[in-house]
């Protein structure tokens, strides 16, 4: 019998407390071929593990990541029955997924996280996943407008510092907020926080980044002699 490369999970949603199945994809079938310059992973087959991080609770519609608190400030729960629970038609996000309800499911997240103000770095996370599906549709007027949503909000958590109990590093932080800028073609900002990224290489540490950086930092400089 072949082995499907999904798995039913149940999951506890973080709203409603209430029990939901959703899929997640086996970890030796993820294989990534190689990945992009803002970390976009690209899949070596037909398995992308990206449509499903998000999870879609069926009972209230609250949609959320691994990312999310457990934490709601008061009044966020009112809020969310108002503008999510109340309107909620039943979506079914438990089978396998189609590019357009991973999309869906992104966007849902990214909306429940605005209102549960959940930290910068975690929308931001969202919506740069979100110009990554709609790059592979290759749909450029709506890859620019979430890389640039995401770019704004990395430089929110970066100025707030959100993103210090996470996983994210500043060097990691500085780097997407330059190569989203690069790419969406704010080469002022790019340039300073690549400059930013490449003056941490004193500190050791990171060093896969900084050599990144620096080869955007070449790819902007000759751009510039262009346009000079």
């Amino acid at each position: 019998m072949e082995i499907s490369p999904y798995y039913e999970k149940k999951v506890q949603c973080l709203n409603c407390k209430k029990e939901f199945p959703t899929l997640k994809v086996r970890s030796k079938f993820i294989k990534v071929d190689h990945t992009e310059t803002d970390f976009q992973p690209i899949y070596a087959d037909d398995v992308n593990a990206l449509y499903y991080n998000v999870f879609v609770c069926e009972h209230c519609g609250f949609s959320f990541t691994d990312d999310f608190t457990k934490y709601f400030a008061p009044g966020v729960q009112e809020d969310l029955k108002t503008q999510i629970t109340e309107k909620w038609v039943h979506h079914d996000f438990k089978g396998e997924r189609t590019i357009f309800q991973a999309i869906q499911a992104y966007k849902l997240a990214f909306l429940c996280g605005t209102i549960k103000k959940e930290k910068f770095v975690a929308t931001a996370g969202l919506t740069l996943r979100l110009a990554w599906l709609y790059r592979s549709l290759k749909n450029t007027g709506q890859e620019q407008r979430f890389m640039k949503m995401s770019r704004d909000l990395y430089m929110e958590s970066y100025s707030n510092e959100d993103y210090s109990t996470t996983q994210m590093s500043d060097v990691r932080i500085m780097y997407m907020i330059a190569e989203l800028s690069r790419r969406i073609g704010d080469l002022e900002n790019a340039t300073r926080f690549f400059s930013k990224v490449i003056e941490k290489q004193s500190h050791g540490g990171e060093a896969k980044i900084i050599d990144m950086a620096k080869e955007q930092w070449n790819l902007i400089r000759e751009e510039k002699a262009r346009q000079a």
